[in-house]
C-alpha cells in the first residue's frame, strides 16, 4: 500500500505542537526508538521498510505500514531518512504521582533548545532520575528533534509541565538545589538523595522567580579555579556533572553505611 500522501502530511504535521495537542500524538523515529516506546506508549501507526516489518511480525501498532525509503524520505525530520516511524499517542502522565519525598527530581526552568532537552532527558535516565518537572516555557518533550535525542529515555523518564514558584513554593521543606556562581562547591557539599535540582535556561540561567525558592545554591568550580577559563558550562553538560555528584555522594554513603 505504501506511505500515502496524506499519511506523510500528518505525520509532518506533528512537527508543530498545535497538532500534537490536537492529534495528541508524538513521532518517533528509527527501530530502536520505536521499540523502547513500544513498551510504554500506545502506538497509532508503524511505517516501515519491508525488510524490517519481515523480521518482526509481532509488531502491535493500530496500523501498519510497508512503506518505501522515498516515502519515509519525505516524512522523516532527520537529515537521513530511518528505516522505521512511528506515531506514538502521548502517555497520560499526573504531577501528582511524584514523591520528592523519597527520590530525586530534576526541574527544568526554560530550557530552550530540544536537543539540550532530549539529552538532558537521556541524563535523567543514566543517573536514575525518573521523572523532571518542567516551567511551562521549556522545550516540548514531544518535539521530533527532542524525541530523537533522548535515545528512547523518552520511554522511561516521565516528563511534567507546571507553574515553577508555585510548585517549589509547595516543595520548601525538602532540598531544593540550583547552580550559581556564588553556591557551595558541589564537590565538598553535602548532597541529599531526595529532592529536586533545579537547572536554568541557556541564556539567563535560573529565573529570580524561581531563585526565591532555592533553598541550596552549588557551584560548579573549574580547574584549576584561578585560571581563566569559560564564561559558563552548556545546561547538558552542566546538568550531567551535577546529576553525576549527586548519585557519587549517595554511593559513597550507601558504602559507608555497608561497612559500618
Amino acid at each position: 500500500m505504501g506511505l500515502s500522501k496524506n499519511k506523510i502530511k500528518y505525520i509532518k504535521s506533528l512537527g508543530e505542537k498545535k497538532f500534537r495537542n490536537e492529534h495528541n500524538t508524538f513521532v518517533a523515529e528509527g527501530a530502536k526508538l520505536v521499540f523502547d516506546l513500544l513498551g510504554t506508549c500506545h502506538c497509532q501507526l508503524i511505517a516501515a521498510l519491508p525488510p524490517i516489518l519481515a523480521s518482526y511480525p509481532e509488531l502491535k501498532a493500530e496500523e501498519i505500514i510497508t512503506a518505501h525509503e522515498s516515502e519515509l524520505k519525505k516524512a522523516t525530520f532527520l537529515k537521513t531518512a530511518p528505516q522505521m516511524m512511528g506515531v506514538f499517542y502521548r502517555p497520560s502522565q499526573e504531577i501528582g504521582e511524584i514523591d520528592p519525598d523519597n527520590q530525586l527530581y530534576l526541574v527544568l526552568d526554560g530550557i530552550q533548545d530540544p536537543g539540550n532537552m532530549g539529552t538532558i532527558v537521556r541524563i535523567a535516565d543514566w543517573f536514575g532520575i525518573e521523572h523532571i518537572i518542567c516551567s511551562p516555557d521549556t522545550a516540548d518533550i514531544f518535539n521530533p528533534k527532542t524525541v530523537q535525542a533522548t535515545m528512547g529515555a523518552i520511554a522511561r523518564v516521565k516528563v511534567f509541565y507546571t507553574d515553577l514558584p508555585d510548585f517549589l513554593k509547595a516543595h520548601t521543606h525538602l532540598p531544593i538545589y540550583g547552580t550559581f556562581l556564588e553556591g557551595e562547591d558541589i564537590y565538598s557539599a553535602a548532597l541529599s538523595g531526595n529532592g529536586f535540582i533545579v537547572m536554568g535556561s541557556e541564556g539567563r540561567g535560573i529565573s529570580c522567580e524561581v531563585e526565591k525558592w532555592i533553598n541550596k545554591k552549588l557551584f560548579i568550580p573549574g580547574y584549576p579555579e584561578e585560571r581563566v577559563s569559560s564564561e559558563s558550562l552548556n545546561v547538558a553538560a552542566a546538568t550531567a556533572i551535577t546529576c553525576a555528584e549527586f548519585r557519587r555522594s549517595l554511593r559513597f554513603m550507601d558504602i559507608k553505611e555497608a561497612t559500618i
